[in-house]
């Protein structure tokens, strides 16, 4: 099958040389700056074509890929749409996570289908001889039926693992991502910076914490999240909760309400295993809604 790919960053320029790899057909590139979609068609060894106008670049493929950032996504399908640059048979994709295939509706027809597909990774610039950012990684698949099934074999080209979402849960999906990848940064971030407090340097911090990260994360996986969870509040110990909240507020009172929300929400995981007191329930709420 032909592809085109509309916005030649990082993304896109990785997609368009491992779609070429599992045997797809570059078609045309269009990117903002000519440049950036010089660079796309030199890594996939110049097969291809570089198009000008943007409705033009649609014209002889099977897939398009609009991998524009994100607040692009929409307005591009529809100016494309306007000029009647889709052709028939057709599948149009976009690659944002927070957003769902129903902002390319103005493409889509009978014989044109919309999807999303979503990498969960991260991308670097394409690097000649570099490894394959898509083999082993989880990708979301959602929109039309034929979308999502041709989606699932562009996802299994890319030596990746497909799985599906509704559409109407595009945006929780995401949330659940920058939840798992940015706030857990946040999260161990806090952790260091508490260990710094004690004098041990960010690298030494880490290095001190790792096993215990690494070893929480193999319990989740094993025994699930509320099994995995130990510590003060599962064992419902409000002391040491109390001496915890009174030295983060005399040495470090900027993050005070940080732990006091992680720690409300981490009450109520407790509570799922049932094997925490009432009493104890009561006095660790009250230590948490306390303010500083």
């Amino acid at each position: 099958m032909k592809f085109s790919i509309i916005g030649c960053g990082r993304t896109g320029t990785n997609l368009a040389v491992y779609l070429t790899k599992a045997g797809f057909e570059p078609s045309g590139f269009f990117s903002k700056t000519r440049s950036s979609a010089q660079k796309a068609l030199q890594a996939v060894t110049n097969s291809g074509e570089i198009f000008d106008k943007v409705e033009a670049v649609c014209q002889n493929s099977d897939i398009i890929f609009i991998t524009t950032p994100d607040d692009a996504i929409e307005k591009v399908c529809s100016y494309i749409a306007s000029k009647n640059g889709f052709k028939s048979d057709t599948f149009v994709f976009h690659l944002s996570g927070a957003l769902s295939s129903e902002i390319l509706s103005s493409a889509e027809k009978p014989d044109i289908n919309i999807g999303s597909i979503h990498p969960l990774q991260s991308f670097t610039p394409y690097e000649k001889g570099q490894t394959s950012p898509f083999t082993g990684i989880n990708i979301s698949v959602e929109g039309s039926d034929k979308a999502v099934k041709i989606g699932k074999k562009i996802v299994t080209a890319l030596n990746a693992n497909s799985f599906t979402i509704p559409t109407h849960a595009k945006m929780l999906y995401h949330a659940a991502a920058v939840v798992a990848s940015n706030y857990l940064v946040t999260i161990e971030n806090f952790a260091i910076n508490l260990l710094q407090k004690a004098d041990l340097s960010e690298k030494k911090s880490y290095e001190i914490l790792e096993p215990l990260i690494m070893g929480t994360l193999s319990n989740i996986k094993n025994k699930g999240s509320v099994n995995a969870l130990t510590g003060p509040v599962a064992r419902g110990d409000s002391d040491i909760v109390s001496s915890h909240i009174h030295a983060i507020e005399k040495d470090m009172p900027l993050f005070a309400t940080l732990y006091k929300v992680l720690g409300n929400y981490t009450l109520g995981i407790a509570q799922q295993r049932e094997d925490i007191f009432k009493n104890q329930i009561e006095k660790l709420s009250r230590l948490f809604e306390q303010q500083g």
